[in-house]
């Protein structure tokens, strides 16, 4: 049934892959001319050299072009990771700066009598009670708003046995004043508004010309506020 290779001729042509593939075949027959070839044999055989030199296992450019595309992939998320990492602790930024409130009286214990002063004086409320965001200022007895919103303030002022005022101060413009007089016993001057303030705004208290301001450990004398919500 097998024919020389020499016969393997058509129309002056010659076929040197099919000789290749017909000589491989009789040589397996004649070791053992009773076992079939194997099926990955075969497809050898019906596979040219060139198709499989250009089979997946050799094509180390596309390997490379697929590492660079995952290089880039990975760079690209590297690169939004951070974008989004700044992001986050600019919003966490944003969020401590609108946590503001404070409370704070005049004296932190004992008794005392501040004033008369010959011209208006900023009250320095020195026992913090409460000062979130550190807005609030005890050395100098101002507030600076950190964030452009609405405030809310209100201050009290006690007098014993006298006559009191005070005014909430915006910068340089007097807002709103409180005035007591009492001719004997305790009573309170108080004041409050709602401020819209521009980042760096300062807001304090003034005790008016002339007058007192009494404060003990019962904290009557006191300035506090707090953001509503930030513009």
């Amino acid at each position: 049934r097998f024919l020389r290779t020499s016969r393997w001729r058509r129309s002056g042509s010659f076929w040197p892959e099919k000789r290749k593939r017909t000589k491989r075949r009789l040589n397996r027959f004649r070791r053992n001319p009773f076992k079939a070839p194997t099926t990955t044999e075969v497809e050898n055989e019906e596979i040219p050299a060139q198709q499989q030199a250009s089979s997946p296992q050799f094509c180390l450019e596309d390997v490379h072009a697929a590492l660079r595309e995952l290089t880039a992939t990975v760079t690209q998320q590297k690169i939004e990771v951070e974008r989004q990492r700044t992001e986050i602790d600019k919003l966490k930024q944003q969020r401590q700066a609108e946590q503001v409130a404070f409370s704070a009286s005049l004296l932190a214990e004992g008794e005392a009598t501040v004033g008369p002063f010959p011209t208006h004086t900023t009250l320095i409320f020195k026992y913090v009670l409460t000062n979130v965001g550190s807005a609030y200022n005890p050395n100098t007895g101002i507030f600076t708003a950190p964030v452009k919103g609405l405030y809310h303030f209100e201050f009290h002022v006690g007098v014993h046995a006298t006559n009191t005022a005070a005014v909430l101060v915006k910068n340089t413009n007097h807002i709103f004043a409180a005035y007591e007089l009492q001719s004997d016993g305790f009573g309170t001057a108080s004041q409050s508004a709602s401020l819209l303030l521009e980042a760096g705004d300062t807001v304090f208290v003034r005790l008016w010309i002339q007058s007192k301001a009494f404060d003990n450990q019962n904290h009557h004398t006191t300035f506090s506020g707090s953001l509503l919500f930030s513009l």
